[in-house]
């Protein structure tokens, strides 16, 4: 009896520690995403990217010896689910990063979580200039653009193209739709509301008959550019309305922020000839002649059976880059794998891009894209060969500068600098 004790309990001890060291060696990293809302098509591609990245960091050692697990929760595209899902991650599951987005709301809401937690938090598809300006937190950095500079890269072809025309704006009612409208009616000269007028729909929640509303509003003032201020299912649930209602054959249609999701969900008929601005899309690299961004195309397709969006490209390049500052810091702290992003210059999928010091925002070419017609998107083995790509503005000539970024903060009642936490050393 005695000997089984002592058996039983050697085996107990060898199967604790042996739990202990596994747990050692995992570090986990957490995604909140939309699985289900109205940006679920975006969320199902930063899902499916950071797996694959998170395949390649084990594979090749992990991150300070640790192999990297991802534990995600759904966002539903909530502010109020959200910050009950970033405070579970980190509280319960221990996470030491956070990321992921498809709304600004959602992302500012996760960005405050974490910097009070004291947790890096990167944003993956979040446009409002908010999320890395007024609403901007130390522990936040944005992989992706923002309104600023993708209004800025497309207004140049609306400018050269429907110069002193009318424009309508049907916007979604949250930041994200707020910041893009005005970045875009400050670049394109539409700021008069009297004479370039718009209509809000609500978010999340808004249905077809708030957008036949606000559609039918638009029709009555017959604008020369329609812009759909609207993202994910709700953009493409629009588009496809205008497109029944003949909207498209007297009038342009402009979708600032876009993605290869987006158009897919719109499909090819109604999407042909729309004009929008993204960070990011599967045709970049070869174009552009990206070698890291060919390989990814082709990884990601060979996997997926599909091309990947700006929203994957941005999860698997924020993984990759949260690896790399780690390893420079030494550590996963946030103390110090903070100072090891900041004016850090990276090379992934496409051109050069740096995390700027002063507001976390990735510094980075924009692209203006217009949508092939119907007929050469079929063309393409996956249905899914939808942008042409008509300019790229480099990110130093699309994004606000210091002085700008001070002046928004100022005016919000915020510092003038991102406010380290409490015992952590000053900018």
């Amino acid at each position: 009896m005695k000997r089984t004790f002592i058996t039983s309990t050697a085996l107990a001890m060898v199967f604790i520690f042996a739990m202990v060291a596994f747990g050692e060696g995992i570090v986990k990293v957490g995604l909140n995403y939309p699985k289900t809302g109205p940006y679920e098509v975006q969320g199902l591609d930063q899902w499916r990217a950071a797996q694959m990245a998170v395949e390649e960091i084990n594979a090749a050692g992990g991150v300070l010896g640790k192999q990297v697990e991802i534990v995600w929760r759904d966002s539903q595209s909530k502010k109020d689910v959200t910050v009950a899902n970033v405070t579970d991650l980190i509280d319960n599951e221990g996470v030491q990063m956070v990321f992921g987005g498809s709304s600004s709301g959602v992302a500012i809401a996760a960005g405050g979580v974490c910097q009070a937690k004291g947790i890096p938090f990167f944003g993956t598809l979040t446009y409002s200039n908010a999320t890395t300006g007024k609403a901007g937190y130390r522990h936040t950095f944005r992989e992706c653009f923002n309104a600023w500079m993708g209004a800025k890269a497309i207004s140049m072809y609306l400018k050269m193209n429907f110069p002193k025309k009318n424009y309508y704006y049907i916007t979604a009612d949250y930041t994200w739709g707020w910041s893009t409208e005005e970045s875009l009616r400050k670049f394109t000269g539409t700021d008069s509301k009297t004479t370039h007028k718009g209509t809000l729909t609500p978010f999340p929640g808004a249905t077809n008959t708030d957008f036949q509303a606000a559609l039918k509003l638009a029709q009555e003032a017959n604008p020369d550019v329609l812009v759909l201020v609207l993202f994910g299912n709700d953009m493409a649930n629009a588009a496809k309305l205008a497109h029944q209602m003949g909207m498209k054959n007297t009038m342009q249609i402009v979708v600032p922020n876009l993605t290869l999701g987006m158009a897919e969900s719109g499909g090819p008929e109604v999407m042909e000839g729309v004009v929008g601005a993204l960070p990011w899309c599967w045709n970049v690299p070869y174009k552009y002649d990206y070698p890291r961004g060919k390989e990814y195309v082709k990884k990601f397709s060979a996997k997926y059976g599909r091309y990947p969006s700006t929203s994957g490209a941005s999860a698997y390049t924020i993984m990759h880059e949260w690896k790399a500052a780690v390893e420079r810091a030494n550590s996963f702290k946030a103390q110090l794998v903070i100072p090891a992003l900041e004016g850090h210059s990276y090379t992934w999928l496409k051109g050069e891009q740096t995390w700027r010091d002063f507001d976390h925002q990735s510094i980075q070419s924009v692209y203006a894209v217009k949508c092939k017609p119907a007929a050469e998107v079929a063309k393409d083995k996956y249905g899914l060969d939808y942008f042409e790509i008509i300019s790229s503005t480099l990110g130093s000539r699309a994004v606000r500068n210091k002085a700008e970024w001070q002046a928004a903060r100022q005016a919000a009642g915020k510092p003038s600098h991102l406010e380290p936490l409490a015992g952590e050393p000053a900018r």
